[in-house]
C-alpha cells in the first residue's frame, strides 16, 4: 500500500499531507465489508460489471452505424459509408460481446448457476442484436417521421434527428429494449438511463413501444417498465405512465415483474404535466389534456380535462368530455 501511495505522489509531483495511506486502507476496508455483506469474494480479481463508459462509446458508434450520414464522423462521404459501417459496427460488436460477458457472468454468480455456457450465451445475444439493426433502423425512421410531422416547428427530419431529445431518447430505447428482451437487461438499464441523463427522459427498456413514437420537448418524462404503447402516439413534456401501487410479498419486499402501468393504444395524444397510473388503457385516439390525473381506463376518442368540478370518476382528479 505505501508503495501505491508513494506512486501517487510521483505521480502529482504534489508533497502535501492528505493522510493518503489512511484514506485507502479504509476505503479498502469499506469496500471489503460490503462485499462480505453481499457475499461476494474480497478479491474478485478483475471487473465484475459492465462499464458505462465503455457502453457510452458503444452506444455512440451504434448511433453513427444507424444514421452515418447524420450521427456518423463529420469526414464521412457517402462513397465512404459501407465501409465505415463495416469497420465501425465489427469494433461495436466485439466491444459489446465483452460487455455482454461481464453482465452474465455477474447474473450467474449471483445467482449461484454455472457460468461455463457464458461465452456461447453471449455471442448468440449479440448476434441477434446485430441482425435487428435494419429492423430497428427503419422502425426509428418512423419516429423521426413522427416527430417532423407532430411539430409544426421542426423544418426538416435532418433537423429532428440532430437536435431533439426525444429522438436520442427513442433511439437509445430501441437499442436498449432489444438487449432487454434478449437476456441482457442490466446493459439495457445502463443505456437507458445513459439517455436519462442526457436528455431528462426516463424510459424503462423494458417499456413496448411501437412505430411512429414522437416525444416532444421531453424533460420530465417517465415511462415505467412495463408500460405498453401503440402507434403513432404523441407525448408531451413531465408525462408520467406510473404505477399506482405495489405489489407487496409475505416477506414484505415489493413483488417484481407484474403489469403495472398503462397501456396507450394507437394515436393517443398525451400533454403536458399529465399522470397516468397503474395497468390501465387509454383507448384509440384519446387525448389527455395537460395536468390530468388519471387512473381509470377510458374508451377509445376520449378527451379527457383536468376537472373543473367534484363531479367524476372516483379516484380521480379528471373529467370525460
Amino acid at each position: 500500500m505505501n508503495k501505491a501511495v508513494n506512486g501517487l505522489r510521483e505521480v502529482t509531483g504534489e508533497a502535501n499531507d492528505w493522510s493518503l495511506e489512511r484514506i485507502v486502507g479504509e476505503l479498502r476496508a469499506a469496500r471489503v465489508q460490503w462485499r462480505i455483506s453481499q457475499g461476494r469474494p474480497t478479491e474478485t480479481g478483475g471487473r465484475e460489471l459492465p462499464s458505462r463508459e465503455a457502453l457510452r462509446s458503444i452506444v455512440t458508434a451504434l448511433c453513427g452505424i444507424l444514421f452515418p450520414m447524420r450521427l456518423g464522423p463529420s469526414d464521412l462521404r457517402e462513397e465512404s459509408e459501407d465501409f465505415y459501417i463495416g469497420h465501425t459496427l465489427d469494433a461495436a460488436l466485439n466491444a459489446l460481446l465483452t460487455q455482454a460477458r461481464l453482465e452474465l457472468s455477474y447474473t450467474a454468480r449471483q445467482q449461484n448457476l454455472s457460468d461455463s455456457d457464458v461465452d456461447a450465451r453471449a455471442r448468440g445475444i449479440v448476434h441477434e442484436f446485430a441482425a435487428a439493426l435494419p429492423r430497428l433502423r427503419t422502425l426509428l425512421d418512423t419516429d423521426v417521421v413522427a416527430a417532423y410531422e407532430g411539430d409544426p416547428a421542426a423544418h426538416s427530419v435532418d433537423e429532428v434527428l440532430l437536435c431533439y431529445p426525444g429522438i436520442v431518447a427513442v433511439i437509445h430505447h430501441r437499442l436498449a429494449h432489444q438487449l432487454h428482451t434478449t437476456g441482457l437487461p442490466l446493459i439495457a438499464r445502463v443505456i437507458a438511463e445513459i439517455a436519462h441523463s442526457d436528455t431528462g427522459i426516463d424510459i424503462h427498456p423494458g417499456a413496448q413501444i411501437d412505430s411512429g413514437f414522437f416525444i416532444d420537448h421531453g424533460t420530465g418524462v417517465v415511462i415505467g417498465e412495463t408500460s405498453v404503447i401503440g402507434k403513432r402516439v404523441r407525448l408531451y413534456q413531465a408525462v408520467t405512465l406510473g404505477a399506482k401501487r405495489f405489489s407487496v410479498g409475505e416477506d414484505g419486499s415489493l413483488v417484481k415483474g407484474q403489469p403495472r402501468h398503462p397501456i396507450l393504444e394507437n394515436d393517443v395524444v398525451v400533454y403536458a404535466g399529465a399522470t397516468i397510473l397503474g395497468r390501465i388503457t387509454i383507448g384509440q385516439g384519446s387525448s389527455i389534456g395537460g395536468n390530468v390525473w388519471l387512473t381509470h381506463s377510458v374508451p377509445a376518442n376520449s378527451q379527457i380535462t383536468q376537472a373543473t368540478s367534484q363531479h367524476g370518476p372516483p379516484d380521480n382528479r379528471a373529467q370525460q368530455t
